[in-house]
């Protein structure tokens, strides 16, 4: 951290670990505000149809390279949707030549276009195998999707039920808990010392589950694993500010158009990328933890997947509020940002 002054504070670029792109119009409209203040992000495959061989992850890759602004660094890092006929061989090449930098696991039915994902762990062993001996992480979706069982509960249903049978069995498979939102989550990655660690979303160090309910529902609050009560949410900010290297920023910014958003039926998902580095310096400095904020947003993601940190910086500059378009156009419709519901002081100086 190069500076660090009460009203100004320059860090290495962060990366998003955890990124929703889509795909044709939204694609083009959405990778700009991510590639503003972000130097790498992995992106999620969960297309349609899914993003699962090597070269669907590399034909997306170049789809998403042509939608960046000209003379953008931003370097997008794919994942192969894993899937019971995924080949162990195909992982092994994608990794080795550098178009895949981890897998993702969507239990079946779990989330956003996930039809596709796993029902059957067993079948997936021989994956997991090949990627414990290469070193290639396993992005997980952390939920079962048992309709016994009770949406707040499905997370730490998980971590019993699936994925400590599947640490046990094969346990140096480097792991990623994405988006976490709860205490059990949080005590289960400080819990295990090596392999494990998780990403934290910037909605949900905001937003409880009140948010969503409390005085009519809030739909562009509404995402998957779905918020949870304010001791799960006060958990991940202790966690997030902590400097716990195994904790680290994926954004899960996923964008849906309002018409999507807005039906009786409405798409999970938040879009988080142009406002998250003003709400995470709000967070932070609320916790008295703004030095803890470069950890968090640049640090610890590269040096658990084994990268390089970006070498240049970004510096946030806090002052009168800063204001952010309320929802942005795309060729598939308006996508609402992020509301915090809170005044942003803390901007990005260009």
């Amino acid at each position: 951290m190069k500076d660090l002054r009460p009203d100004r504070i320059t860090i290495r670029r962060p990366d998003d670990w955890h990124l929703h792109l889509r795909d044709g119009a939204m694609l083009r409209a959405v990778a700009p505000e991510s590639a503003r203040h972000f130097g790498r992000a992995i992106i999620m495959p969960n297309l349609v149809p899914p993003v699962v061989t090597a070269a669907q992850a590399e034909a997306y890759r170049e789809r998403i390279r042509a939608a960046l602004p000209e003379g953008s660094g931003f370097t997008p890092l794919m994942t192969l949707y894993l899937t019971e006929d995924t080949d162990p061989e195909d992982v092994r090449a994608a990794h080795r030549a550098g178009i895949a930098t981890a897998v993702k696991l969507y239990p079946a039915g779990a989330t956003t276009n996930s039809a596709s994902g796993v029902r059957d762990f067993d079948k997936v062993r021989p994956v997991l195998e090949a990627m414990a001996d290469i070193g290639m992480p396993l992005c997980v979706h952390g939920e079962v999707t048992d309709s016994a069982i009770d949406i707040f509960d499905r997370e730490a249903v998980f971590i019993d039920k699936v994925l400590k049978p599947i640490r046990r069995k094969t346990p140096e498979l480097r792991v990623v808990m994405e988006h976490v939102t709860t205490a059990d989550a949080v005590d289960y990655v400080r819990d295990s010392p090596r392999n494990l660690a998780a990403t934290i979303t910037t909605h949900h160090l905001i937003i409880n589950r009140n948010h969503i309910l409390a005085g009519g529902i809030k739909p562009h609050y509404y995402c998957l694993p779905v918020a949870k009560r304010e001791r799960h949410r006060v958990a991940l900010v202790q966690a997030a500010v902590s400097g716990d290297p195994r904790f680290f920023l994926g954004t899960d910014s996923a964008p849906h158009s309002d018409p999507a958003k807005l039906q009786p039926c409405g798409c999970a998902g938040i879009f988080t990328a142009p406002n998250t580095m003003s709400c995470l310096a709000e967070v932070f400095e609320a916790a008295g933890r703004l030095n803890h904020l470069e950890a968090f947003a640049s640090l610890n993601g590269p040096r658990f997947y084994r990268l390089p940190v970006n070498e240049d910086t970004i510096t946030l500059v806090r002052g009168e509020p800063v204001t952010y378009p309320a929802r942005i156009e795309t060729g598939d419709g308006p996508v609402t940002v992020f509301d915090p519901g809170f005044a942003l002081h803390w901007r990005v100086e260009d």
